[in-house]
């Protein structure tokens, strides 16, 4: 039986950030196991390989839900990263941290050090953006973040169109003003992806004191007493037992960590006791408090033959790779996803409630459908769905996949921002910097028109745009399943540091928040004060001033 300091449960972006913050003192020995393989793919590392990685499970969980009521009872595809790197290592490499007023509201809540300001300094900390440090950005941490690389005109066009349509510009959104039209930043760094895996596990790799076991997945995690004391998990065929002298920490991600937490003891007592599970800690909220960003596509198709659909031809993928390979230029060296923008369902709402990423294809359930045409995809979410949902267990078998009920469109809130999210998308669409590329709309299609029309397509063909979180929630309410440091209520020795401790969802893409959370906490594992708040000016203060 080997021994550690800290077993790190997952090695997806928390788990990556914990892995390299934990094992920079020499004195501390450090495990971390990931389910999956080595990130070893060539579609990993390219930015344009997104397609393939999300759409098929080489690298995938390739979960999926369970029947939607408020969406024909489809039950929706869940992508989520089963490699080293975790979901970083397949997601759209879009580098967003949401809102500044989603983390005043965590504070709100009475998450202390968890505003705005209190967490900035750890962003910043983590980010690595080209065009160096700022109040608002790191110029050398270990996250690359890029410009978008403008490969094609109809990004830009979308943009103009935006503000056509009278929506502002913003040329950060990570920045002081968050909504209007504009560019992606990229977790992109020379042209390849810049996971989790490569910007902080790579580099910890050579450290004697760090053991990575892939193919590693967790059973459950073993107490003595109300004291976490290490982990049980299987490795090929041999079911192998890891101990820990100070922390064992969960980063599983908002289907996993829940799952290894129920399967470990620790939940609703009376649900754990009917699957005969010895409860260790009775706590109601794990699995609970589920929330995700669902996600509409209107598709139009293209009068002019510039979007990736000619990338369809075997011939120009042949040259398309191979340019990659020799020069890492080209096609290939975008995501396909440079251009967006954050906007508000109704113009008295404080902050965006809707986010838009443009797609230079057609792009249709998940990138499993083959286009057969020239066309571009805009696709919409709400950004602070009132639907919540739950994950539990389907049997006790850890290799089973956990139930999976994220309840979408629950709300008519929720349904008419989606409906009108496709409304405020078509009116840009119209206009004139469109005019030369807009042929007819393939998806809803111009039939579609009332209310009734669209939340039927809306329940017919939305998807997840793969942002999960808040299934081990922190907080202080009797649903709360971590307090402000991460450590699970009712043991010891025991945390969850990933995105289903977020309370709620936050006004953006996760990933970045996800590394930001762990940049934190590993400060307080290590016995570190956390960096000193710092205070900057948002858009909305501006305006209050104002006022």
């Amino acid at each position: 039986m080997s021994e550690f300091d800290y077993i790190i449960i997952g090695a997806g972006s928390a788990g990556c950030v914990l892995a390299n913050r934990l094992s920079e003192n020499p004195a501390n020995k450090v495990l971390l196991l990931e389910a999956g393989g080595k990130d070893s793919s060539f579609m990993i590392h390219m930015p344009a390989g997104v397609g393939k990685l999300i759409g098929t499970d080489m690298v995938n969980w390739y979960y999926h839900t369970e029947g939607q009521p408020h969406l024909n009872n489809r039950k929706m595809f869940w992508p989520r990263g089963k490699v080293l790197g975790g979901s970083s290592s397949i997601n759209g490499m879009i580098y967003i941290r949401g809102h500044a007023r989603d983390y005043d509201m965590w504070r709100q809540m009475g998450l202390e050090g968890w505003g705005f300001a209190d967490v900035l300094p750890y962003f910043r900390k983590s980010e690595g953006n080209q065009n160096g440090s700022s109040a608002f950005h790191g110029g050398d941490g270990p996250l690359g973040v890029s410009n978008a690389q403008k490969s094609n005109v109809l990004f830009d066009a979308f943009v103009e169109a935006g503000k056509q349509a009278g929506h502002p510009y913003t040329d950060d959104f990570n920045g002081p003003q968050q909504e209007g039209m504009g560019p992606y930043q990229t977790t992109i760094k020379n042209n390849k992806r810049c996971s989790a895996a490569v910007a902080y596990l790579v580099p910890a790799l050579k450290r004697p004191n760090l053991t990575v076991e892939v193919n590693a997945l967790t059973h459950r995690i073993l107490f003595e007493g109300k004291k976490a004391v290490g982990v049980e998990y299987k490795q090929g065929d041999e079911l192998k037992t890891a101990k820990s002298r100070k922390e064992v920490i969960l980063s599983g991600g908002a289907v996993n960590s829940p799952q290894v937490l129920l399967l470990s003891g620790i939940g609703q007592g009376e649900y754990l006791r009917k699957f005969g599970i010895d409860v260790v800690s009775d706590l109601p909220g794990v699995g609970q408090n589920l929330q995700d960003h669902l996600d509409a596509t209107v598709i139009s198709e293209c009068k002019l033959p510039i979007t990736l659909h000619s990338q369809m031809n075997p011939i120009r993928q042949i040259l398309t790779g191979m340019q990659y390979t020799f020069f890492k230029t080209g096609a290939a060296a975008s995501q396909g996803l440079e251009s967006g923008a954050f906007l508000k369902s109704r113009p008295e709402l404080e902050m965006p409630d809707l986010q838009i990423h443009f797609v230079a294809a057609m792009m249709r359930d998940h990138a499993r459908v083959k286009s057969d045409r020239h066309g571009f995809t805009v696709h919409v979410c709400q950004l602070r769905p009132e639907s919540k949902g739950f994950v539990a267990l389907k049997s006790l078998d850890p290799s089973d996949h956990a139930l999976i009920q994220p309840n979408y469109l629950a709300t008519e809130n929720d349904r008419r921002t989606m409906r009108d999210g496709v409304r405020i998308v078509r009116n840009i669409l119209a206009q004139r910097a469109m005019d030369i590329y807009r042929g007819p709309e393939f998806m809803p299609g111009a039939d579609k028109q009332s209310d009734a029309e669209i939340d039927a397509w809306i329940r017919e063909t939305a998807e997840t745009i793969y942002h999960p979180v808040g299934t081990a929630k922190m907080g202080n309410d009797p649903m709360a399943v971590v307090d402000v440091k991460c450590k699970v209520r009712g043991v010891e020795g025991l945390r969850v540091v990933d995105a289903s401790v977020m309370p709620t969802l936050v006004g953006g893409n996760t990933n970045a928040p996800t590394i930001m959370i762990a940049e934190k906490i590993s400060d307080d594992i290590l016995g570190r004060a956390a960096l000193p708040a710092e205070h900057v000016t948002i858009a909305e203060d501006r305006q209050g001033a104002a006022a």
